[in-house]
């Protein structure tokens, strides 16, 4: 259901280069004046969507509306929508007020007349001198630059840059602002400085603005509301708080600051096992499921231990302390597990100490994924199982109960059927935990590179992708870093096959 007063709405909108799809069925709703920020990684497709609204790159399938017109193939100069991108590209021999000017002088505005026959007549006029001053000293009294209009670009600061860069792009008076990474080009305070300014600047206009960035306190700072992205689909919408407090994956509370992000399993009504501890919880699941848990480090309690230990409460040892001005960061281990913690009182590094978490602050999430699933797998004439390019040893003796292999490689029933399973459609299954991943390329069944990396607690989880855009999710205790190249190896006993149909149809007369 479209939200009240949208101006703008992306339904169904999918993308794709060269048959890699960049942006995947992406559905959004956009409220006039609403400042709405695309958060993601690099390479996630936040930039090709901006670009799509803009009109600079047009939808492989789907529909964009303006105000409930579709503007899907309508050029960008036809749209009110302005865009600012983190290369200013202001002409270096304009001074600030005929960079701001520019558009305006080349702008056409209708007006009407009436003719000799006495029908109204649609023309065109450019801006006059004075309603082109009027206009540009508006944008710069906005962005705080007014008394500097006669001075070069090349005198400015980087921020003094990108303020003109946004009064360019404000002075014709759009209904949407785009904005791609502006502050890319910034130093920490500058960026910080301007993350406020722009906020401000948003207020004072009244417009969308639409936002991208890779910077998760960008877009917490600034945002009504926050998209967040991953492989061109979206995995969250929602108001900053409820991104931060309220994570649907793993994933969102990885990118959306600190984590501390755990294997669990539901143990009881609102009770759940993590760190080999039982906590109370708000949130139900059925007994026995397997959940991910998050706990943001400022909800870690520590409790110095006074006398003999309770065996009812947990312990952990303080690995590592860091002053961070307003409170220590600690890092804790309980026996394999490490938890990031955040205190403003100073406990002495070493020592042991209670945790405890009150039960609003545990987050539990449905477990994205238990295993890696591959239902378009088959196999070859050799009895290899393939998935997408990458080949791999497999018993297939598993498809049926009794059988062997014979030296023709064939498979034989209990019965003394034969059967040939070349080209056989099957599913095949892999744990997370029975992947091995290998540094460089060609050094086991399958390349590829790892695209992710989240640490939980006593592990990371590991997503590997191929040239062919298949992922293998591997969970590890090594650390790896994004863009390493790797192979990864599954040993045969490691994979379970299921056949595709009846295996009656592969029986060899």
């Amino acid at each position: 259901m479209a939200k009240e007063n949208c101006i703008i709405s992306l339904q169904g909108v999918n993308k794709t280069f060269d048959g890699n799809t960049v942006v995947d069925d992406f559905n959004l709703d956009i409220t006039k004046g609403e400042f709405v920020t695309f958060l993601g990684p690099s390479g996630c497709g936040k930039t090709t969507t901006l670009r799509m609204i803009a009109g600079f790159e047009t939808p492989t399938s789907g529909t964009i509306l303006l105000n409930g017109e579709d503007i899907t193939r309508i050029p960008p100069h036809k749209r009110p929508i302005n865009t600012v991108f983190q290369r200013y590209a202001l002409f270096p021999y304009l001074n600030v007020y005929d960079n701001v000017a520019f558009g305006l002088k080349l702008k056409k505005i209708p007006y009407e007349v009436t003719n000799r026959k006495g029908e109204t007549v649609t023309k065109y006029r450019h801006l006059t001198r004075k309603e082109i001053d009027e206009k540009v000293m508006r944008a710069l009294k906005v962005i705080d630059l007014e008394d500097l209009e006669t001075r070069d670009i090349s005198t400015l600061s980087g921020g003094q840059q990108q303020r003109v860069a946004i009064a360019r792009a404000i002075v014709n008076e759009p209904e949407i602002l785009l904005l791609d990474e502006p502050l890319g080009a910034l130093d920490l305070k500058m960026r910080k400085e301007m993350q406020l300014e722009l906020k401000d600047m948003h207020k004072k206009l009244g417009i969308t603005f639409i936002y991208v960035t890779h910077d998760q306190e960008e877009a917490l700072t600034m945002s009504d509301t926050i998209v967040v992205m991953k492989s061109g689909e979206i995995q969250q919408v929602g108001s900053p708080t409820d991104i931060y407090n309220e994570p649907v994956n793993a994933y969102v509370a990885n990118f959306i600051g600190e984590s501390n992000i755990y294997n669990a399993t539901m143990v009881g009504k609102l009770k759940v096992k993590f760190l080999n501890h039982t906590f109370d919880c708000v949130d139900d699941f059925p007994l026995n499921e397997k959940v991910d848990v998050v706990v943001r480090p400022e909800d870690v309690e520590m409790t110095k231990i006074a006398g003999e230990k309770d065996p009812n409460k947990l312990v952990a040892r303080i690995d590592n302390k860091i002053f961070k001005g307003i409170h220590y960061e600690y890092v804790l281990m309980s026996g394999k597990s490490e938890i990031i913690a955040q205190s403003t009182k100073d406990h002495e590094l070493g020592s042991e100490v209670y945790i405890d978490v009150e039960p609003e602050n545990i987050q539990i999430m449905k477990k994205t994924l238990t295993k890696n699933i591959y239902p378009e797998a088959w196999l070859d004439k050799n009895n290899k199982l393939i998935i997408s390019d990458a080949e791999f040893d497999v018993d297939v003796t598993q498809l049926l109960k009794g059988s062997h292999v014979d030296d023709e490689l064939y498979l034989i029933g209990p019965d003394g059927k034969k059967y040939d399973l070349d080209d056989a459609d099957v599913i095949a299954e892999i744990g997370l935990d029975q992947i091995e991943i290998v540094d460089g390329f060609d050094n086991g069944n399958a390349n590829g590179v790892i695209v992710s990396m989240i640490y939980k607690g006593d592990h990371y989880a590991v997503m590997v992708r191929t040239d062919e855009e298949e992922d293998f999710i591997v969970d590890t205790m090594y650390t790896w870093n994004e863009g390493d190249l790797v192979s990864i190896v599954v040993k045969p006993e490691n994979i379970t096959l299921t056949l595709k149909g009846d295996i009656s149809k592969y029986e060899v007369e």
